[in-house]
């Protein structure tokens, strides 16, 4: 499929009713060699690739085109329909979600947009940075990594604002085989203590099971709406649906919501005293 695509041409499209899509996902599970259905999923979650482009470019340098981030999101949504399976027990649009946004924010950490020039002088002031850190025995001032390099103080905040490199959290810190990861020396400071992970456990499944009742398409409001973050106008204009529609549909899933956990309630309470 060509990666190279427009958004606006995505209200043009037939979206699938619920039976549809799930009959168009047997397909593709029963024989992954066809593109064309492959094809034809990919077409129908495009709007997941939308959302996380609307996200992301806010974040990136202007030099980014909106083009080549969309084009990294296709990559990341046909790896996620690609490696989907069912017996994850995860939705498929959460898991997309994840795969599409990893796929953009590696495919840009590969690339640098600074001139070789530019990116040479910020290694300098990082190495000078080091370097008095370990005379010194402190964090260096930046008046300090000036005069090492003899160079101007705002040039060296300048140059370092223009550091748009991104640091994967997975990457080591040393090069020994015993280095850890980033992400294993940040601090989790909202940790709840072993009581609280249960019951919080707890409160994810039911809500979990609650959530597999609700029709599709509710389903993929209170996703992007709790989940993602997304204003009710944003749902509206992915899903293709009037703000005025989601609001309505989204009361009504809490309501459904709301009955379906009172039932369970009300259902382990009566077997509690039963036995």
């Amino acid at each position: 499929m060509d990666q190279s695509f427009d958004f606006t041409s995505y209200n043009n499209i037939k979206r699938l009713s619920e039976e549809e899509l799930t009959e168009l996902w047997g397909k593709y599970f029963q024989d992954k060699t066809q593109k064309f259905v492959r094809d034809a999923l990919i077409i129908q979650y495009i709007y997941l690739i939308r959302y996380v482009v609307g996200r992301v470019k806010v974040t990136l340098p202007a030099t980014i085109s909106i083009e080549d981030i969309a084009g990294y999101g296709v990559e990341g949504l046909i790896n996620a329909i690609e490696r989907y399976s069912p017996q994850k027990n995860t939705r498929f649009e959460t898991y997309a979600l994840i795969r599409i946004r990893g796929a953009i924010l590696d495919r840009i950490r590969a690339q640098d947009f600074l001139p070789r020039s530019v990116r040479k002088k910020i290694k300098d002031i990082k190495n000078a940075q080091e370097t008095l850190k370990q005379e010194l025995g402190r964090i260096p001032t930046t008046t300090e990594v000036a005069n090492y390099l003899d160079m101007d103080p705002d040039k060296v905040n300048q140059l370092l604002s223009e550091d748009t490199t991104m640091t994967s959290i997975y990457e080591k810190k040393g090069n020994s085989d015993d280095s850890m990861e980033i992400i294993d020396t940040i601090q989790d400071t909202n940790k709840l203590n072993p009581q609280e992970q249960m019951e919080e456990k707890n409160i994810k499944q039911q809500l979990e099971k609650a959530l597999r009742r609700l029709p599709e398409r509710e389903r993929v409001i209170m996703v992007l709406y709790y989940q993602e973050n997304m204003t009710l106008k944003e749902i509206g204009a992915t899903l293709n649906m009037s703000e005025s529609r989601v609001c309505q549909l989204h009361a009504q899933s809490i309501m459904k919501l709301k009955n379906i956990l009172s039932e369970d309630r009300t259902e382990r309470l009566r077997k509690s005293i039963v036995s």
